[in-house]
């Protein structure tokens, strides 16, 4: 294995290991969680060795944690008793095996299957959802009147990731066709995106038709991404942030055409410093996109996502009337097409 991720209690009696931090979400499945615990029996005094796999929701940053504003919900969780050993294990895995040489005798092997229907790992500035492997030192597995001390334990934080489907559909194309006051001629705008999905970073040329049969003038062409966020689970909130802003001065002058692509790239770097947006699992300083749209399947629950990302791009015109109150009069109009953001799927996954 290139590398090896560990964590050890603060008491030394149980370390974490992972072979890796990445596990894919294929739609039809999810990359088991497999890992080794290490544990010196010597310090336990009696107790038993326990690990589990949550997925949270979680409001608030580990500041507002000092004063008590941090709310913290598990949607979903799984515990197995590690030492004493119980029951039967499943095989282990090739990446397991090598773990345990490292740990020789001490090793003990620990297998975790995924809730297909589980969210992405997904930060946000005020909320996210986020996935985390624990080895405790407990009596019993989950008694609330159990005080686990913070040196019994030790975890990792993993990443549940999504990539983009091997087929990709045809994009989608949206229309509407505008008259204005003391005038029954109409200014036609269409616009279109090749595919529906995008990966990350990759150029999105948006085709634009105008056919303006008044007297009227555009006077230039804004297109704009934004991203939703819907929050489902403490309350039904949604955040609506612009991540792409980009007008194009092109003039439509009564009763004549345009039909043009414009290019446009919505980037991470380009927001950085907005608030409330969504960005795609970030595991310390790593570089990272904005948040992959979120694919439902059918039948899925919703409120299991815990949250929803999904992407909107906005073509307007601005219309005037031209003169010296065109600018008075000027209105807009436009239309708005569904697009998916996410990552290619890697060729080794």
């Amino acid at each position: 294995m290139a590398k090896i991720y560990k964590k050890t209690s603060g008491n030394g009696s149980i370390a974490l290991y992972l072979g890796k931090r990445d596990f894919v979400d294929h739609v039809e499945a999810v990359d088991i969680v497999d890992g080794v615990i290490k544990v010196d029996p010597a310090e336990l005094e009696g107790r038993k060795v326990w690990v589990y796999l949550a997925c949270s929701f979680r409001y608030g940053s580990d500041d507002l944690d000092l004063i008590g504003m941090n709310y913290r919900k598990d949607i979903w969780i799984q515990r197995q008793q590690i030492y004493p050993v119980v029951g039967t294990k499943p095989a282990n895995t090739p990446m397991q095996e090598a773990l345990l040489k490292k740990c020789e005798d001490q090793g003990h092997a620990f297998t975790f299957n995924v809730n297909k229907s589980l969210l992405c790992f997904l930060p946000l500035q005020a909320c996210g959802v986020d996935y985390e492997v624990k080895a405790y030192i407990a009596n019993e597995a989950d008694d609330p009147d159990e005080k686990i001390n913070k040196k019994d334990t030790c975890r990792l934080i993993i990443r549940k990731i999504q990539f983009a489907p091997g087929t990709i559909p045809a994009g989608p194309q949206a229309d509407i066709s505008k008259n204005f006051m003391m005038s029954d001629k109409l200014v036609h705008l269409e616009a279109s995106i090749e595919k529906e999905l995008y990966f990350h970073g990759d150029p999105i040329p948006v085709k634009v038709k105008i056919n303006n049969e008044t007297a009227k003038v555009v006077k230039k062409i804004k297109i704009t991404i934004d991203q939703t966020t819907e929050v489902l689970l403490y309350q039904a909130d949604k955040y609506t942030k612009t991540v792409l802003n980009e007008e194009f001065a092109e003039e439509v002058k009564g009763e004549s055409t345009l039909e043009k692509t414009f290019t446009v790239i919505p980037l991470l770097s380009n927001n950085k410093e907005k608030r409330g947006l969504a960005v795609d699992g970030r595991l310390k300083d790593e570089d990272t996109n904005l948040a992959s749209t979120t694919l439902i399947r059918p039948g899925m629950d919703k409120g299991m996502q815990g949250i929803l990302v999904a992407y909107k791009i906005k073509v307007n015109l601005l219309v005037s009337s031209g003169g010296l109150l065109g600018g008075l009069t000027a209105s807009d109009v436009g239309v708005e097409l569904p697009l998916v953001l996410m990552s290619p799927k890697p060729a080794d996954v």
